[in-house]
Parts: structure tokens; sequence; C-alpha cells
């Protein structure tokens, strides 16, 4: 089995309830709250465990959230290894409004990572023994860290063979891609950007990705495509898969669990038909169930065989 190292630069607990109806200046009586583990690597390490996947998780932590954070972590069973900062590990407050099933979602600002932290984070990267094969970098950057530290991410990796997956956007996106990747996950308004256009349409996203690739940059694109998908594309494949139409309680966690999928699917020697497949899947798994919570493996696995069974074999594109 491949060995996997997350890396959460900004992760969080996040505090979810519920209320019968959210009513301004009055006293809300919220449901009993519910703590989870948050921030994409984290998130990516947990729906891996679903999976039958092990890995290892890396991020800062610090103060009482960053306690609890451990605490959830080891209830689930995740390898883990924090790395101490000053400042506190944030939370994220998220409230469902039962009258009418919508979701209020507070994201509180990450705090400050230090640049001695940020060397201590490089370090512990580099004393990795032995070295992952995959490295998922996943998540915003919390104040203090430039993009330019995860290009100092990618050129460690690279500099001892490990395969690195980047979930992320904007300069910090853009920034990795200087330094080529295996594999990134934007949606269609990131890769427009990318590509230097004001907006991509179905049949321009694959050519786009295909630029993208060709110039080095990675070697493995898949557009998320929300409702209606994804989109994988290599130098010489273009795969489009609908996402499977399901009753959609929350998106939460959705995409970290569409990375989820695709390490699992390449972790275990599958092909980029079944990568991509099992990669829509878990994503459109996780948005069957309300609040944070992730998917259920049983709802991944259905979904996954049935868009074997009835998606058609993707073809080579020159």
């Amino acid at each position: 089995m491949a060995h996997i190292v997350t890396l959460t630069l900004n992760p969080t607990v996040d505090k979810s309830t519920s209320v019968d109806k959210i009513v301004p200046e009055h006293k809300l009586r919220c449901a009993a709250p519910k703590f989870e583990p948050g921030g994409g690597g984290i998130n990516v390490s947990r729906a891996l465990k679903r999976l039958g996947t092990e890995s290892l998780a890396i991020f800062p932590s610090s103060g009482p959230a960053g306690t609890l954070l451990q605490h959830l972590l080891t209830q689930e069973g995740i390898a883990q290894q924090p790395i101490t900062t000053i400042n506190w590990t944030r939370e994220n407050f998220i409230v469902v409004d039962s009258s009418t099933n919508q979701q209020y979602r507070f994201g509180m600002p990450g705090r400050e990572i230090s640049t001695d932290e940020q060397h201590v984070i490089l370090e512990t990267l580099q004393a990795l023994d032995p070295a992952p094969e995959y490295l998922v970098i996943s998540g915003s950057l919390p104040p203090g860290i430039a993009p330019d530290f995860l290009a100092d991410v990618v050129r460690q990796a690279h500099a001892v063979g490990t395969k690195v997956i980047v979930d992320t956007s904007g300069p910090a996106l853009e920034r990795v891609l200087d330094e080529g990747v295996f594999l990134i996950k934007p949606n269609v308004g990131e890769l427009s950007r990318m590509a230097g256009v004001d907006e991509l349409d179905s049949r321009a996203v694959g050519e786009a990705a295909k630029t993208i690739i060709r110039e080095g940059k990675c070697q493995i694109i898949v557009v998320s495509l929300g409702p209606m998908g994804a989109c994988i594309v290599t130098d010489d494949l273009i795969d489009h898969v609908p996402a499977p139409a399901v009753k959609k309680r929350s998106t939460v966690g959705a995409g970290d669990s569409m990375v989820a999928g695709m390490l699992c699917a390449l972790a275990n020697g599958k092909s980029i038909r079944e990568v991509v497949r099992m990669g829509v899947a878990c994503g459109t798994a996780a948005t069957m169930n309300p609040g944070t919570e992730l998917f259920k493996k049983e709802d991944a696995e259905r979904l996954y065989n049935w868009l074997l069974e009835t998606m058609p074999e993707a073809k080579a594109v020159s």
C-alpha cells in the first residue's frame, strides 16, 4: 500500500448545530453541538480512512481547539503528527435552520504561522522515513504563510521522489504549478484564470487543461464541475464523468472526499478511468449527508459501481 501524507496548514475544529428557525435578536435554542476535525488535508485523511486507506496527517496545532482536534482524530484512528505553534488552532461554526434546511457557515480566520514554525514544518516533512509516495497539500493558507512556502514544500518532495497532489486556489495554486506537480483539482473558474481566459464552456475545459499539462505544470488535472461531475485530463486523454443524481443535503467536504477517492484509487493501482469515477462517487456520496459529515463508504461504493457500469470507456485524444 502506498505511503500517503496529508498537509493541512489551516486546520480547524468544525462545531455544528441546528435550530428550529433562525430569527434575529432572539435567543435561539440550539441542538447539542457536534465537533469534527476540519481543514482540507485532514478531511482527505479522514475520507481515506473510510475507504480503508491509511495516511499520516501533518498540521499545526495549539491551544484548547488544537487539543480537541488531536483528540477527535485519535478517535477516528487517524495517524497524526501535529506541529506545536504559538497561536491557537481556529474553530468554525455551522448552523442549520431546520425550518428551511438552509445551512449557515461561519468560517473563522486562520492564525498566523511564524517563519520559525514554517521551518519546523519543512523539517518535519523532510524527516519522514520512508519518504511518502504521495503528499496531499489541501486547503487555504493561514496568515504568515506565503505561496513561496508551498513551492519549498513541493521542491523538497520532488527531491525524494514524492508525487504531489494539490487542492488549493489563487496565488498558492499558481505558485506550485511553477514547480510542477502530479495532480491538481481546480474548478472551472480557477482553470479559466490559469488559462488566461474569461470563461470556459464544457468543450473548452479539456483543451485549457491540456495546455497547462503540456507546459509541464502538472501531469493530471481533474476539473471539478460541481453538480455536473468532473473532467479528468492527461496529456492524451479527456474523460468527462457526470455526477450521479442523488438527494443533496450538504456540499461540505465534497471536494476533499473527491480527492480522497481519487487518491485511494491511485494508491491501489487503478486506471485513470477508475480514478475519476471513484473521485466523483465519493464527492457525490458526501453531498448525501447533512452538515459537515463526510460520505458513507457503502454510498460511495454503490455510486462507483454504477458509474463503472453505465459510463463508457474514456477515449484518448490527440
